[in-house]
């Protein structure tokens, strides 16, 4: 098919093309003799091949919108990550290789509690098969609340970057910053998380990466000084249960560091990073057995009553 040129419209695109291929659990059903023992196999079938083709598909969507069309071949002799990295063409470093491998494994699938893999577990529930069930969680992951915290934290580093105007960033700096960017209203992207009530040890996985590779890198001292700063105001307020910083708190330095700097394109490694843990947790499911997932809804006798 022909990739539009706009990256918000490559995330549809993304979604419809990964989804007329594969569908082996939905043919076998359709047969008639499945039998509902043997669901997980048929999900795994298509789980395997649909992590198989997505970094590809992402590596051409991005060489489609940012590479004029020139496409790197797949080189199978190296690792899925591995190749990812390389499919990518922006760094051809064993190095850049590791943090992609690296992100790829954190950004998995911590908990089905997101949106992103509760979406895929929900239509899955329904046995769409595996390549139905991502699409939908990938459209979850497209929104600036779930996807887009990583190049959100980016660029609020590199904006307190050039606010500092050339100042060495100390703790006392950061302190008053923060301080006065609570004050105004806003945010700081980056720190606390709806489950984590510590810091996110995907967050010390990365800045253990960042400390032994490019400690002195402006945006990664920068963010060294933060984690030192940002939370004890946090906790202040009295109104934050975790202060702690969380996974995309540097995800996005780490990826901006070794070339990968087209950060709306973040969302698309996110979600070739997920396709591991959605599709595993779908196999599962159904080897478990689990039923169609049915939510709990109320009456408008019991609205009435209740809303105010």
């Amino acid at each position: 098919m022909a990739f539009p040129s706009a990256l918000t419209e490559l995330k549809g695109a993304w979604s419809v093309d990964v989804s007329k291929t594969g569908l082996l659990l939905g043919r076998a059903y359709r047969s008639g003799n499945l039998k509902k023992t043997e669901y997980w196999q048929y999900t795994l079938e298509d789980a395997l091949s649909l992590v198989a083709r997505v970094p590809v598909l992402a590596a051409r969507i991005f060489c489609n919108v940012f590479k004029n069309g020139q496409h790197i071949p797949s080189d199978p002799s190296l690792d899925w990550a591995g190749n990812y990295a390389q499919m990518l063409g922006v760094n051809d470093s064993d190095k850049f290789k590791d943090i992609t491998r690296l992100y790829l494994m954190l950004h998995a699938d911590h908990e089905a509690g997101n949106v992103s893999a509760h979406t895929t577990h929900l239509v899955g529930s329904a046995l769409s098969d595996p390549y139905y069930s991502f699409a939908a969680g990938v459209c979850g992951l497209a929104g600036p609340l779930h996807g887009l915290a990583n190049q959100e934290c980016l660029r609020w580093l590199k904006n307190t970057h050039e606010t500092l105007k050339g100042q060495e960033p100390t703790v006392e700096l950061l302190t008053s910053f923060a301080k006065e960017t609570l004050a105004s209203g806003k945010v700081i992207p980056g720190f606390g998380h709806g489950v984590l009530r510590n810091t996110d040890p995907r967050y010390t996985i990365q800045r253990q990466f960042v400390q032994e590779n490019f400690p002195d890198d402006p945006l990664a001292k920068l963010a060294e000084v933060c984690f030192q700063a940002i939370p004890p105001v946090l906790e202040a307020t009295g109104k934050v249960k975790n202060p702690w910083p969380n996974v995309d708190a540097l995800s996005g330095t780490c990826m901006q560091y070794y070339g990968l700097n087209q950060e709306d394109y973040y969302t698309v490694v996110f979600a070739v990073s997920r396709a591991l843990g959605c599709t595993s947790n779908l196999v599962w499911s159904r080897l478990m057995g689990l039923p169609i997932e049915r939510p709990k809804s109320v009456t408008l006798d019991w609205l009435s009553q209740n809303v105010k």
